[in-house]
């Protein structure tokens, strides 16, 4: 008996102990409110600044080439060289055409003699027809052999004005005022004719290069204002004008090339580093709105934005809008053309980690210090 008052009492006893326990609910779990970074939208108007990356070119550049072939005798420049119009730059061994011009000076010496010579027959023949002491054939021979002559004269004449042409074309002469940019030979090298072999730019005003979407080349037109800053010359703004703007987009790519005159500077060399600033007007425009990067996500819906709308206090409800967007206005800032009204309130971080109906918290302090 005893033993089984011991049985009974030890189940009893356990279920004492553990009753308390199960009786004993888990709280419930609540979703925790994220805190999220936010911006008001504030319409942009419909004129717009962009800043594009580009490259300092001079106005015109010339590749410069001897029109007749030889070997270089001597190069009279070096890269960095300011020359003047007429300024000898590199020179052909001219010995080849000396010998041309020699020859073709004694080949029209002798057609001269014999074109004299033809001349004097010819009157002597029209005296003796005259007389009566020459038939009409002989005088007909006579003036054919003097037109032949003179002919070969004048032949000769510009075969010798051809040669000291090509002599002349032994020396490479400055065509403008400017500098060398390159020298592409050195001496006792061959060359062919056309072959560059100097390098010049011209031009007191230089110029600036730079690549456009195609969603803005239609907005930039002929003298709209630009201000240019180099990375070589920190503390220095140039501003030009845009001279050129490209028709047709580069290969493969939608890209358009514009170019800018700036002022004169003799500090701006070609190739050096450029940001271009421009302002775009849109007159015909919707008012347009500038947002963090980080604020526009994009799925396969196409880029979107979570417009915050207040639920009281600092809580919000996010929402899903879908959104154009418009291009880069600069680092870390993008333009939203459609989907937003003035005024809204947009997340701008952490977009990735909310979804459509998210109740968040606008503790813009909390935010900024995680």
């Amino acid at each position: 008996m005893e033993r089984l008052i011991r049985r009974l009492t030890i189940p009893i006893a356990a279920g004492w102990l553990f009753a308390p326990a199960c009786a004993e609910h888990p709280p419930a779990e609540t979703d925790a409110v994220r805190p999220v970074r936010h911006v008001s939208v504030e319409a942009t108007g419909h004129s717009r600044t962009r800043t594009f990356s580009g490259v300092a070119r001079a106005r015109a550049a010339s590749s410069l080439s001897f029109q007749v072939p030889g070997t270089i005798a001597r190069v009279t420049v070096a890269v960095g060289d300011r020359v003047k119009a007429g300024a000898p730059l590199v020179r052909l061994d001219p010995e080849d055409y000396d010998l041309q011009v020699r020859e073709a000076e004694a080949a029209l010496r002798q057609a001269e003699a014999a074109a004299r010579n033809g001349a004097a027959n010819l009157r002597r023949a029209r005296a003796l027809y005259e007389r009566e002491n020459a038939s009409a054939t002989e005088l007909d021979a006579a003036l054919a052999a003097a037109d032949t002559a003179a002919a070969q004269v004048d032949a000769l004449g510009r075969r010798l004005e051809l040669a000291r042409l090509r002599r002349r074309r032994t020396q490479l002469v400055a065509p403008v005022d400017g500098a060398i940019a390159e020298v592409l030979v050195a001496a006792n090298e061959h060359v062919t004719a056309g072959r560059p072999v100097v390098v010049l730019t011209s031009g007191a005003a230089p110029e600036v290069e730079f690549a456009v979407p195609e969603g803005l080349i239609r907005h930039i037109r002929r003298a709209t204002p630009v201000s240019a800053v180099f990375g070589a010359i920190p503390g220095v703004r140039f501003d030009g004008a845009v001279t050129e703007v490209g028709v047709a987009a580069k290969a493969a790519s939608t890209l358009f090339s514009v170019t800018a005159s700036l002022d004169a500077d003799p500090s701006i060399r070609p190739g050096m580093a450029a940001r271009v600033t421009l302002s775009l007007d849109h007159g015909d425009a919707a008012a347009r709105f500038v947002l963090p990067a980080q604020a526009v996500g994009e799925d396969r819906d196409g880029p979107f934005v979570f417009v915050a709308e207040p639920r009281g206090g600092e809580l919000a409800v996010v929402r899903r809008r879908t959104v154009t967007v418009g291009g880069f206005v600069s680092a870390g800032l993008v333009e939203i053309v459609e989907g937003l009204p003035a005024g809204v309130r947009v997340v701008s971080g952490g977009v990735s980690r909310i979804t459509d109906g998210d109740l968040v918290s606008l503790d813009t302090a909390w935010a900024a210090a995680n």
